[in-house]
């Protein structure tokens, strides 16, 4: 057979041999053939046939042996080209069980990569030895990682449950110096200033604990960013051991022009165990004084828990959840009948702004102006429902209350009291404490909230979060500039800032508004930390 190509290239003439066939002539668009057609063909090989070499290589290079360069290419690009289906798959599968089998009992386990690929270089591994050393190797270090979580959530629940030696060598020196000097023991307010503790027209804080430093924290701050300081009444309430202590700071630290009154829960008669449940229970069911008050990590495999649970777990074993000190606030009718309004501030709160405001707002027949938690731009901290309070496996719960109705916040309340005695929040609040206590706890188990969810509920007023932000005591990412936008910081959470856990970031916050520089807390040693 020949071709001949016109010189013009626009004719083509294949011929036979002779005698067999007459010359076939053909015309064509020669010059598509000759440019376009060959122009294309080299472009693509030259990108095809690198292609095809540099994955045959990786194949090759994988160590796959028992197939053909084009089986292997195959398989790589898809099921359609793959000519050796049955055999990449049974290659497949060989290797996949080495990561299924998590049963290997395999010792000395390599803590490094390091160390992993000098041993496999020594001891010369195969490929499925080295995956499954290497396996190995990293669910042994996830398991390391795990178990010092879990120990840091226990350590963290020591120390957050403790009391600080600076803490307690303040407490003990104040109460020395109330027996020695007659300037610690005076009254608080002077006598011609105490018609003001009554006096409706000003504005009455109250705060309720026995850490003396966080009482002059949340006391200085308030005063220090009121507009108006001169309205300003506190009425801070203590026990009975650290009384002494608290009037001996606050006699010998006045905050004028402000006024503060300190009170211990022993000067009030009423305030015994049968009016108290919590009393009741702490003084007889030696079972709750033990959840409570024994040794939470006894009897306990921690090693069951995630580190989120056992943080949980045992935050709701923590002790002042049966102290009379966190029930105070559901007697405020009680501890003050002559008042109408209040604000109610845990200790472990740093007040930012002027809070004069609350007291002109309006409640709207409601009893307790909060800030709510179901929502808010933090969703850890601001995303919890009834159902992250309440046990709703228990009939009695799950038939009375709505698991995805919203919570609100302790540590910064606006109550008002005359709505609160027409209400009875008081005589709901009992009722439950009570229910619970009988049924072993089992309704809910995590303090104070619970019950006053219940006892305050349809009496809730929501107030704009920028008074109230919550979890500088759990979330070490909580946003520094929310934290010096809001009027009111709290500090709930374990990582209290008078603690060493607490956060170094966030603490400042707090520690700006300690007197270092006073004679007591330089004597205990209590520093300042960056």
């Amino acid at each position: 057979m020949q071709v001949h190509i016109s010189p013009s290239m626009r004719r083509i003439t294949i011929s036979t041999s002779p005698g067999f066939l007459d010359p076939l002539k053909m015309k064509g668009a020669a010059r598509y053939l000759s440019y376009r057609c060959l122009f294309w063909t080299i472009l693509s090989l030259a990108f095809f046939l690198p292609f095809l070499f540099i994955t045959t290589a990786l194949v090759t290079l994988d160590g796959v042996h028992n197939c053909t360069s084009l089986d292997c290419f195959g398989r790589k690009l898809g099921p359609k080209l793959s000519w050796k289906r049955h055999g990449s798959l049974k290659s497949r599968d060989k290797y996949s069980a080495l990561f299924d089998n998590r049963n290997d009992d395999i010792t000395d386990i390599p803590d490094s990569m390091e160390a992993l690929l000098d041993e496999a270089r020594h001891k010369q591994y195969d490929m499925p030895t080295l995956l499954r050393r290497m396996k190995s190797m990293v669910e042994n270090n996830e398991e390391k990682v795990r178990a010092a979580k879990l120990q840091e959530a226990l350590y963290k629940h020591y120390a957050s449950s403790g009391v600080p030696k600076g803490l307690h060598c303040l407490a003990l020196k104040l109460t020395g110096e109330y027996s020695s000097n007659a300037r610690a023991r005076q009254d608080l307010p002077s006598p011609d200033l105490a018609p003001r503790l009554t006096d409706p027209a000003l504005h009455h804080l109250v705060v309720a604990t026995d850490n003396v430093l966080a009482a002059a924290v949340v006391v200085s701050s308030t005063i220090r960013n009121a507009a108006e300081p001169e309205k300003i009444v506190f009425h801070v309430i203590t026990d009975k051991k650290t009384h002494a202590a608290m009037h001996a700071w606050f006699a010998l630290n006045p905050q004028a022009p402000a006024i503060v009154e300190v009170k211990g829960v022993h000067q009030f008669e009423w305030l015994t165990r049968d009016n108290v449940p919590v009393l009741e229970a702490m003084e007889s069911s030696q079972d709750i004084k033990y959840y409570y008050h024994g040794d939470h990590a006894a009897g306990t495999n921690i090693s069951q828990y995630s580190p989120t649970i056992l943080a949980a777990y045992l935050q709701a074993r923590s002790p002042k959840y049966i102290s009379i000190m966190n029930h105070l606030r559901i007697y405020l009718p009680d501890l003050f009948p002559e008042l109408e309004k209040v604000v109610f501030l845990d200790d472990d709160v740093v007040v930012q702004k002027d809070l004069g405001a609350l007291f002109d707002l309006d409640l709207h027949g409601k009893v307790n102006g909060a800030v709510e938690t179901c929502r808010g731009d933090d969703t850890w901290v601001m995303s919890k429902t009834f159902k992250n309070y309440f046990n709703f496996s228990h009939p009695i719960i799950a038939s009375t209350f709505d698991p995805d109705k919203c919570a609100w916040a302790y540590g910064m309340n606006v109550f008002d009291l005359r709505a609160w005695r027409k209400a009875d929040i008081t005589r709901v609040y009992h009722y439950w404490q009570k229910q619970n206590l009988q049924l072993n706890l089992t309704l809910w188990r995590l303090g104070t909230l619970p019950p006053a969810l219940i006892a305050f509920d349809g009496n809730v007023h929501p107030i704009p979060e920028k008074w109230h932000m919550l979890g500088l005591g759990y979330n070490m990412k909580t946003s520094l500039e929310a934290v010096e936008n809001a009027a009111v910081v709290h500090y709930n959470g374990q990582a209290k800032p008078w603690l060493d856990i607490a956060f170094p970031q966030l603490r400042r916050f707090w520690s700006k508004y300690v007197n270092y520089s006073n004679e007591f807390i330089r004597q205990c040693n209590i520093l300042e930390r960056a």
